[in-house]
């Protein structure tokens, strides 16, 4: 088993405190208001929302139906979130599992999210660079979309 990871940091206009409570707070509610093309639904199956608990994510695209991910760290202070893809499709029988790690800073007048996403790989298998791409590009237009519903509300 390998492990690939991958970083992103994503500027925007709205504080830390505003981006977390919707992005990692929120998204139960706001991913599949803001992105219904990607997220049928969200829902908390095992736990009470804090680390350890289990989500499910029901998606709306046709070769990825679900995924469950477990909540490692979440830190509404200084706004940090970890959590790990364990099951479902998302992990299309290439990976183990997906981590990723998600912290808001403030940033000139608004923050930046940096995430640091882990990706351990099944055996031998080389990845698709542009299918981690296409995965950032997703991840980015998702953030830009809660970053929209943020502004607009």
């Amino acid at each position: 088993m390998g492990i690939v990871v991958k970083d992103i940091e994503i500027t925007s206009t709205v504080s830390p405190a505003k981006m977390f409570q919707a992005f990692v707070l929120e998204s139960d509610h706001i991913f599949p208001k803001v992105h219904p093309h990607a997220f049928k639904s969200i829902e908390l199956v095992e736990g009470d929302g804090g680390v350890g608990s289990i989500k499910k994510i029901t998606f709306a695209e046709e070769h990825i139906k679900h995924a469950k991910h477990r909540i490692d760290l979440l830190d509404k202070e200084k706004f940090v979130y970890h959590y790990t893809w364990i099951e479902g499709d998302a992990l299309m029988k290439v990976f183990e599992k997906i981590s990723y790690e998600i912290k808001f800073e403030a940033h000139h007048h608004g923050s930046v999210c940096k995430v640091t996403t882990k990706f351990f790989v099944i055996g031998d298998v080389n990845l698709d660079e542009e299918k981690l791409e296409a995965g950032k590009e997703k991840f980015i237009g998702l953030f830009r979309a809660v970053e929209a519903h943020v502004l607009a509300n």
